[in-house]
């Protein structure tokens, strides 16, 4: 089995804050992986480093069993926490955008702009200018730039923030179809009702990796009935009750 994305001893900090702390993380070939945790647990600092976004202090990063390339890069779809749209251009225009920039052209451009503008339900709304569009409608055109191009691996970072129920049950139907179709998704949340999505998950806290597994194998571990009660089975064994 090969491994997409693999992040070995990462350490980060920013003046005296520890932001990263000795985490190892290993995708495994077409698995939806949930990174989980409160805000400020280091998750979307994570992401940035596994994309070369952000330079760790210390570590190793493969994409594809290989040190990061250009080629390895265009095989990733990246939606980030904050929405990277040009709001003066239209729905299309954007997607059109960040098709060209992956190398895509003419007919097939085309094809798949429409095809991911109607997975995350956007198809009549392309020729609409961004700038009138909800923060909902933004985070879903963020998603569509993301699959445009139809990578193998995915990183989403909070990716259904602010949508509703409805739309959020959609993009994991979606999400699920693009594993079906062998991708592999990271996707950093402190949603825990999204929690039972995932193949896996990993359970980040100030910097750390504090558990990782299938979320009924961690929750029968620690004789909890939810993910987010590890994190408080795990404070009451630091603190030693």
């Amino acid at each position: 089995m090969s491994y997409p994305i693999k992040g070995e001893h990462l350490h980060k900090h920013f003046k005296k804050q520890v932001v990263l702390d000795d985490v190892s993380l290993t995708l495994q070939e077409g698995e939806i992986y949930g990174l989980i945790g409160p805000s400020g647990s280091g998750k979307t600092t994570l992401v940035r480093i596994l994309l070369g976004l952000e330079k760790a202090d210390s570590g190793k990063i493969e994409l594809f069993e290989r040190r990061p390339t250009l080629n390895a890069f265009r095989s990733l779809g990246y939606m980030a926490q904050s929405d990277a749209l040009y709001n003066e251009l239209s729905a299309y225009q954007n997607l059109e955008f960040f098709a060209s920039i992956q190398g895509m052209h003419g007919k097939e451009k085309k094809q798949r702009i429409l095809e991911v503008a109607k997975a995350v339900d956007l198809d009549q709304h392309l020729q609409k200018n961004v700038s009138n569009f909800s923060g909902g409608m933004k985070r879903r055109l963020s998603l569509a730039a993301a699959l445009v191009h139809s990578p193998r691996l995915y990183l989403l970072d909070e990716p259904t923030v602010g949508l509703d129920p409805v739309i959020r049950r959609k993009l994991w139907t979606l999400f699920h179809y693009l594993k079906g179709k062998g991708a592999t998704i990271i996707v950093t949340t402190h949603v825990m009702d999204e929690v039972a999505q995932c193949d896996r998950v990993g359970l980040l806290s100030t910097g750390r990796i504090i558990a990782e597994g299938a979320p009924k194998a961690l929750t029968a571990q620690y004789g909890v009935s939810t993910v987010e009660d590890i994190f408080i089975a795990i404070e009451k064994e630091a603190d030693g009750n």
